[in-house]
């Protein structure tokens, strides 16, 4: 099928955007282009005296002879809504303004939904006053006002080449983990990463286990590929290898902050995990959503880092650095999944975006991504000690929290006093009603919860916002 662009000289050159020619059709070409200067006509959208494309320049838009446009100027000539000028082309007939028009349409009063505002505590939200737009558009002006020719070449299914060379480089620096840019994936997100696991390295049925409460996006992420799922509960040291049965075949955990609870895998349970898929062959899928993130101290070594039998599979995204828009994620996967990776990615196809790869990739290039990180470490750090100031403040008697040196969020446990008297649903409902917003603990649970509390995002909100979004909470929940 094609369409025409812009067609200079036209009069109604908008109106020539609606018609289409369809090779697919047994109808001819020149009985389509005539068709659909009719329906212009009867809709009002050419009038008469309106001046048509000459046939030389609207057979070069449509990519047909000018044979075909001919016959069809032609056609409508005998039928009386052409005239031909010699020497000044073909018009609209000018008796055509009797023709009876066609109402109208209502224009669209409904207006288009607008993205919800960010309120306070939205967990999963970064900060993204800080972030340097002003060095981000600068790359993408550079890379795409004049883009190398690779660039506009088939790209590899994997990712930009630079980006993968780029977060290898990042991995070693930071969570050090030694992988070669061949091991790197760019994707799409968290569901694309899971489907690239499920398929290269487990099979149909194969049973998984997660950790509970743990992330439901992840939980049904693995279903939806034919894996069974097996929710194994943590304890105050997170998940423990001593639960894992002879039928588990692959560990999905978050080993550098327990998603939602916020502890960190000690090292003798990581190296028994590790013990654990060196053994019986199985796999340790590492979900290192905000590991960046830790305020005391360097970022721990990641799980991968530890891996000498190359049974780890280890999950990134930039969502929670950078801005959720962004859409990029990564795998490092061992040596052994990289052809059954290609093989699966060249025939399914890239579903990574391409156009912020590049850029990404001259932003880690130039040292920009590491001294985004280290300054929102700093600013996070000093949000999350106004949010447990204020909490012990102001919520004395209703909420319990831990001061977890990591992350971008914290769970506040309902005291018994006021879990006596609402749920952590009914909590986060009060909340809402005044504007606040805050995910129930329950929420996390694939199973009946066996801990009630209040997962709170503080990382996208200043002291100010914090200390007065915590008074409206409190004052809702003694109410």
């Amino acid at each position: 099928m094609s369409t025409f662009g812009e067609m200079n000289k036209s009069n109604s050159d908008s109106s020539w955007l609606a018609i289409t020619l369809d090779r697919r059709v047994s109808q001819p070409l020149q009985a389509q282009l005539a068709e659909g200067i009719r329906r212009l006509v009867r809709e009002g959208r050419l009038g008469s005296g309106d001046r048509l494309p000459a046939s030389r320049l609207l057979a070069g838009e449509l990519s047909v002879s000018r044979l075909t446009v001919v016959t069809a100027y032609d056609q409508l000539v005998s039928e009386g809504y052409l005239v031909g000028r010699r020497g000044a082309g073909m018009f609209i007939a000018p008796e055509l303004s009797a023709l009876p028009q066609p109402p109208l349409a209502p224009e669209e009063t409904q207006p288009l939904p607008r993205p919800e505002p960010l309120r306070a505590f939205d967990s999963a939200a970064p900060d993204v006053t800080g972030f340097p737009h002003r060095h981000w558009a600068r790359l993408f002006d550079q890379v795409w006002r004049a883009p190398e020719p690779a660039l506009l070449a088939r790209i590899d299914p994997l990712g930009w080449a630079p980006l993968r060379t780029a977060i290898a480089q990042h991995l070693r620096d930071w969570r050090g983990i030694r992988c070669a840019p061949s091991q790197i994936v760019i994707t799409s997100g968290l569901r694309e990463a899971v489907e690239l696991v499920s398929r290269t390295a487990l099979e149909p049925g194969d049973c998984v286990a997660v950790e509970e409460p743990g992330h439901a996006l992840l939980r049904s992420a693995f279903a939806e590929t034919g894996l069974t799922v097996r929710p194994v509960a943590v304890d105050a040291d997170g998940f423990d290898p001593e639960l894992l049965g002879d039928e588990i075949r692959a560990v999905a955990v978050t080993p550098s902050r327990q998603f939602p609870l916020g502890m960190t895998l000690p090292l003798a349970r990581r190296l028994r995990l590790l013990g654990w898929a060196a053994e019986t062959g199985g796999w340790v899928i590492e979900d290192d959503f905000d590991g960046e993130y830790r305020y005391r101290g360097q970022p721990l070594p990641a799980m991968m880092s530890l891996d000498e039998a190359g049974r780890v599979i280890y999950a990134g995204s930039f969502s929670k650095v950078m801005f959720s828009g962004l859409r990029l994620g990564f795998l490092a996967i061992p040596a052994a999944l990289e052809g059954p990776t290609r093989h699966l990615v060249t025939q399914r196809g890239a579903q990574a975006a391409l156009v912020a790869q590049p850029v990404l990739a001259r932003f880690m290039e130039e040292g920009l991504f590491s001294t985004h990180l280290r300054r929102m470490r700093r600013l996070y750090a000093q949000r999350q000690r106004a949010m447990v100031a204020a909490l012990e403040r102001r919520c004395e008697g209703l909420l319990a929290v831990e001061d977890v040196p990591s992350g971008m969020h914290l769970v506040a446990g309902l005291a018994p006093e006021l879990a006596r008297r609402i749920s952590d649903v009914e909590a986060s409902e009060r909340c809402a009603a005044v504007g606040l917003r805050m995910r129930p603990l329950s929420g996390f649970f694939a199973g009946a919860p066996t801990r009630q509390g209040l997962v709170l995002g503080f990382a996208a909100f200043n002291e100010v916002e914090i200390d007065e979004s915590v008074a409206r909470m409190a004052a809702v929940l003694r109410g």
